[in-house]
Parts: structure tokens; C-alpha cells; sequence
């Protein structure tokens, strides 16, 4: 038998960090709203987010959200975003948290479909998406040309947000309000509350303090004053949103925990 040196066991699963930490949090590898693995295979029938950030299949999308929640259009723009966003930026936040390896999201590079009815989309990554690591981390050493070395970790958190928000988000919040009227306030709100409650929920997996990595994150990414982590019931963190989400407004109105909207 050939044996297989431990440098390319690494190599073999650079994302094998942020699949453990989805496992934690999930309890399973068949996560609605994440491709299983997170790497897709085979990408018949996938399109990248590049057609939505570029408006082709945005209006699909949200027509989509539509159908499901049956409100305003901004309203069920909103939703869909918040749902777009959680499971977009939940891998690079947990690969940051989790082992400071950071799966760039070049919208070219992540994989979407509607086939799946459970979510309102299901996104992967390309086998070929680069992840940024530390001089230290051993898929430094690996050749492979998709992983991108970085001097350290400030330069690590300036990489992560060029691809997630400046690359990815931004554009696309530009190409929603180009369909629907609804504020960039609204919709980053959003992000900043799902980084926050995505790292709460995978706290118990994740070396260090979940607050720390919280306030790290958001402010790299310039969105600290969109959340306050506030104590629940047992005085454990939890989010406190300052933009709402506009589940309110539905025909069947939803009040989230933790939003700034308050129940009579």
C-alpha cells in the first residue's frame, strides 16, 4: 500500500475546517441552503452568483422570495437577501473563526440553483474557489495553485472583506436596489446580524471567545454598529439587531429575535 504523506492529507481538504464547523452547528453533512461538502462536483445545472450580482437571474430570485412570502416587494427582497447572505458569508466567517483559512467568494467561483424548494436557494463553491491562509498554516506549503498566502492577520481580514463584501455583497445590494426600492442600511443589517448569530451558534466549536471573534469580524467589514450583542435570558450573548428585516410586514407577520421591531 502507498502511503500518503500528512502534508497531502491537508492539502486534499482545505475547506475541512469550515465542513467540521458546519457538522457542529448542524449536526450533518446535508445542510439545506449549502451544497453538501460545500465543493460541488459536478455543476450541470448550477449558475454562478455572478448572474445575480450582473441582474441576469436576480429578478428570478426575488420573484422567487415572492411566492414563498407574499409581501411587498422590498420586503420579500429583504428576506431573500437575509437568507443570501447567511449562507454566503457563513463559510468565510467560520473558516476565519474556525482556523483563519478564508474560502474567497468571487462571485464567479460560488455556485447557485433553485431546485431545491426547502431554502429559497442552495449555493456551493467551485472546486477551484482560492482560500487565503497564514505563512503558518500548513496548506502554505501545499502548492496548490488555489490557496493565496498572506502575510498575517490583519491582511487576512482586509482580504476577507475585499472578496466577501466589496467583490460580492456590495454589488449585489446595488443590483437589488436597481430592482426594488429598500435601503443599503437595511439589507447590510442583515449581514451583520447573520455573521454574528452564525458565530453564536457554532461558538461551542470554535477555539476563543465568540464575542471577540463578533466584534473582530464586523468590524473588519465595517459593520459593528448594526448589531449590539446584548445577555439573553441566561446571560449568554445574544444579537440585538438596529435594522429590521421587514418579516413584520407580512401578511403573516414575524417579529425576529432580537429585532429592533418590538411585539405590542
Amino acid at each position: 500500500m502507498t502511503a500518503v504523506m500528512p502534508g497531502r492529507q491537508v492539502a486534499a481538504a482545505p475547506l475541512a475546517p469550515v465542513t467540521a464547523a458546519l457538522r457542529g452547528m448542524f449536526g450533518t453533512d446535508d445542510v439545506p441552503g449549502l451544497a453538501p461538502g460545500l465543493l460541488v462536483a459536478d455543476e450541470f445545472g448550477w449558475s454562478t452568483a455572478s448572474t445575480l450580482v450582473d441582474g441576469t437571474r436576480l429578478p428570478e430570485f426575488l420573484h422567487s422570495a415572492t411566492l414563498r412570502w407574499g409581501g411587498t416587494p422590498h420586503a420579500c427582497a429583504a428576506l431573500a437577501w437575509k437568507s443570501y447572505s447567511y449562507w454566503t458569508a457563513l463559510p468565510v466567517v467560520l473558516g476565519w473563526a474556525s482556523a483563519r483559512r478564508v474560502p474567497l467568494l468571487d462571485p464567479a467561483d460560488v455556485l447557485i440553483h433553485f431546485e431545491d424548494h426547502r431554502p429559497l436557494l442552495t449555493m456551493g463553491l467551485r472546486r477551484s474557489t482560492t482560500v487565503a491562509v497564514l505563512p503558518g498554516d500548513p496548506l502554505a506549503l501545499s502548492g496548490l495553485p488555489e490557496v493565496r498566502v498572506v502575510a498575517d492577520e490583519a491582511e487576512l481580514l482586509r482580504v476577507l472583506r475585499a472578496s466577501l463584501l466589496d467583490a460580492h455583497l456590495a454589488p449585489m445590494i446595488a443590483a437589488i436596489q436597481a430592482e426594488v426600492r429598500i435601503g443599503a442600511r437595511t439589507l447590510l443589517g442583515s449581514v451583520a446580524s447573520g455573521i454574528a448569530h452564525g458565530i453564536l451558534r457554532a461558538a461551542d466549536g470554535l477555539p476563543g471567545s465568540s464575542v471577540e471573534t463578533i466584534e473582530t469580524l464586523l468590524g473588519a467589514l465595517d459593520l459593528a454598529d448594526l448589531v449590539e450583542l446584548v445577555p439573553g435570558p441566561a446571560g449568554e450573548p445574544t444579537v440585538q439587531r438596529r435594522t429590521c428585516c421587514l418579516a413584520f410586514t407580512l401578511p403573516k407577520p414575524k417579529v425576529c429575535q432580537g429585532c429592533c421591531v418590538r411585539q405590542p
